[in-house]
């Protein structure tokens, strides 16, 4: 730490100019240049004070992150080719192995520059290899960029938090943070290096096209390597992130759209024949029941269970089975729902008289639909358009676990290269079953609802994108009054039906706050989840605002929170999804 920071907060803010904030942010900036996090702290402080707006503060200590960052790897990259020309340097490092670390640097170094930002020491010999290596620039930015505005946002929401204690925690914790990192890292290839020598069987077989789950041999030192590296692993996949993570960058753009189009709440006006535009507590049953009334021929049919007691909730699921001709299986889910939370497949009266005692809200009662096939439609249209268009098809895969005779249904789980990074909802869906060994052969169908947060598997399926079909979702969009943004889920039995628009039962219809959720393709990268997560905002904005000129009313902030609180309560107490 330089003596510029032993005059802490105060001394800082006594150095900052009197003049106009690009002269203040300026300074910051160049502040950083010596030290990141000291001056980012209390840049956040004097901005909760009063004493410095926080855009000055914010553009200040990010900018001048950022350009650090990027110095350091113009530098490397500059004096790298000088470097690979010295004599000792060509004996040590041949040319191909310096292509190859490029070649590998290219495929994965964009993860060691994300997660360098967050593990203290690590963020110089990050960079200076990123600009030796020769990744590309642009990616470069866009990665460190990123990060810079989810480590400055961090710390400025902390610094709002603590106050200037922050800062002596930082300074006397850096250190001990860094040998942390360097502990869990070296404990993880401890155990790599043992379960390699250790494990005494190997996979017989392996996942298929079609989604099905195979049995896996393993033993205990095995099950306990596969347990961690699942455990570190899901850090290096990004589809199975923790969405508070994952979603950053999504939340800072939604901010950066609101701003443009002068209005947080502006998504709600996207659909203004939803409540809240589909962004949170719409009711599945409201929208089914328009869907019925304009398409029954692509409709599940369902009803609505409302009643108080256990004993009237009961006897009206069974006056809607008798009037309707109902058969099991049927569908059980909450009338307010997301990401397939609470989702129930009922295959007899004694499973819906339990689900029905247990859970006291509102519930649609819903015909099965066998499928197999499973597939979302995102679809959009600008009010007054004469046509409307497919944005992305979601393809979407049920894995089925497949029995040995040997092992336990969890050993099965937490040895499969696909299923362990779910293991934690498979297991508590099936709690009962965990120390189950599957028979030779016998199949488990891991999850009925076609959601990813569920476990289900989603690959784009751009294949099935004709004009038929795009039609015929226009058709059916365009009788439902107020409809314009969503992602339809929808069933079906054959390829060549769903093409030809036919033939497919809608499920759901969810709103503004619906995904493209063919972003979760595995072979997709995060930066093309994030252009096809921008481009869908961008394009409920844009609907929004054009509602907004039509007379559309967006829904308050203040409605909106406490919509959105209410949900909140009400997905906490729901029963885990089958």
């Amino acid at each position: 730490m330089v003596p510029f920071f032993a005059f802490g907060f105060d001394g800082l803010a006594g150095m900052l100019p009197l003049g106009t904030p690009v002269s203040q942010a300026v300074t910051l900036g160049l502040a950083t240049f010596v030290q990141e996090d000291i001056p980012t702290v209390t840049a956040a402080v004097l901005a909760a004070a009063g004493r410095l707006s926080w855009a000055t503060a914010f553009a200040g200590c990010f900018l001048g992150i950022w350009s650090g960052d990027a110095l350091l790897y113009l530098a490397a990259r500059g004096l790298g080719r000088s470097v690979l020309n010295l004599a000792w340097v060509q004996r040590r490092a041949p040319a191909e192995s310096i292509a190859q670390s490029e070649r590998w640097f290219a495929e994965r170094g964009s993860w060691l520059l994300a997660g360098s930002r967050f593990v203290p020491g690590t963020r110089l010999p990050t960079y200076l290899a990123a600009g030796f290596l020769r990744l590309p620039f642009g990616r470069f930015l866009w990665v460190t960029g990123t990060a810079v505005a989810l480590w400055t946002g961090g710390l400025f929401l902390l610094a709002w938090s603590f106050g200037p204690r922050l800062a002596g925690w930082l300074k006397d914790g850096s250190r001990g943070i860094a040998i942390a990192g360097i502990s869990v890292a070296g404990a993880y290839l401890a155990i790599r290096w043992i379960g390699k020598t250790r494990a005494t069987s190997r996979r017989r077989n392996t996942q298929g096209a079609s989604g099905t789950v195979h049995a896996m041999g393993c033993d205990t030192t095995a099950r306990l390597v596969q347990q961690f590296r699942t455990l570190s692993g899901r850090w290096t996949r990004w589809e199975f992130w923790p969405a508070w993570l994952f979603y950053a960058p999504v939340a800072l753009y939604y901010v950066w759209l609101s701003i443009k189009y002068r209005s947080f709440t502006l998504p709600s006006a996207a659909n203004p024949g939803i409540t809240t535009g589909g962004l949170v507590g719409e009711s599945k049953i409201e929208t089914l029941r328009d869907l019925f009334q304009t398409s029954p021929e692509y409709t599940a049919e369902a009803w609505l269970v409302e009643a108080n007691t256990a004993a009237d909730r009961w006897n009206q699921f069974q006056a809607i089975i008798d009037s309707n001709g109902l058969t099991y299986p049927l569908i059980l889910k909450p009338d307010l729902g997301q990401r397939g939370l609470g989702v129930k497949v009922v295959r007899n009266p004694a499973q819906a008289k339990t689900c029905l005692d247990e859970n006291s809200f509102a519930m649609v009662v819903q015909r099965y639909i066998p499928g197999p096939n499973e597939v979302g439609v995102f679809y959009y249209r600008f009010p007054g358009g004469p046509k409307g268009h497919l944005f992305a098809i979601t393809e979407k895969r049920f894995p089925i676990l497949t029995g040995d005779g040997i092992h336990t249904l969890e050993e099965l789980i937490q040895c499969d290269d696909r299923a362990r990074w779910m293991a934690t909802r498979y297991l508590q869906r099936f709690a009962n079953r965990r120390n189950e060994v599957l028979p030779v052969g016998e199949t488990l169908r891991l999850v009925e609802a076609g959601n990813h947060a569920q476990g289900c598997i989603f690959e784009d399926g751009g294949r099935f994108a004709t004009p038929e079909l795009a039609e015929r979702i226009d058709s059916i969009s365009k009788k439902l009054s107020g409809f314009y943004i969503g992602r339809y889920d929808l069933r079906f039995s054959s390829e060549d039906d769903l093409r030809a628009g036919r033939n497919f039962s809608i499920l759901e219809l969810n709103g503004a706050s619906a995904e493209a959720t063919s972003i979760y393709d595995a072979r997709n990268s995060v930066w093309t989840a994030y252009r096809t997560l921008f481009r869908q905002w961008k394009l409920v904005f844009a609907i929004g605002d054009a509602n907004r000129r039509r007379g559309a009313i967006p829904t308050p902030i203040s409605d909106l929170i406490r919509i959105w609180r209410n949900a909140s309560r009400l997905f906490a107490s729901y029963p885990a999804a089958d």
